[in-house]
């Protein structure tokens, strides 16, 4: 059953954007609207940027692209902080999301640190 090989980091970015789009209307539904579209912005760009990288035009633009994607995780998990401790979110739903953005950062840097690798084996 030949089939596309399963790519984990662009499923999961997407699923979890999918999550922060949700999440974002739950936020405006309390009202609240200037967090909310930090967190909409940078949540929803680790999966763009990911898919930008599937046409990277070389390994150096592959693991910049990673790069930026990365930085966007870790400012999504500020967002995501903040508007716990604001009190827009429950500790179940804080963990939750913290648990997946963890996870992300953790694939992105294992891609950039091994394609790095690769490209300095190439030369």
């Amino acid at each position: 059953m030949g089939g596309k090989k399963p790519n984990i980091i662009k499923d999961k970015s997407f699923a979890f954007a999918l999550r922060i789009v949700k999440l974002n209307k739950l936020l405006i539904e309390k009202k609240e609207f200037v967090l909310s579209k930090q967190l909409l912005r940078s949540g929803t760009a680790v999966g763009a940027l990911v898919r930008e990288a599937e046409h990277a035009e070389s390994t150096a633009d592959f693991i910049h692209k990673l790069a930026i994607a990365q930085k966007e995780a870790n400012e999504t998990e500020y967002w995501l902080e903040l508007i716990f401790q604001s009190e827009y979110l429950e500790k179940a739903q804080y963990s939750s999301f913290i648990l997946d953005i963890q996870e992300l950062n953790k694939i992105l840097a294992s891609i950039i640190i091994t394609s790095k690798e690769k490209k300095y084996v190439k030369r």
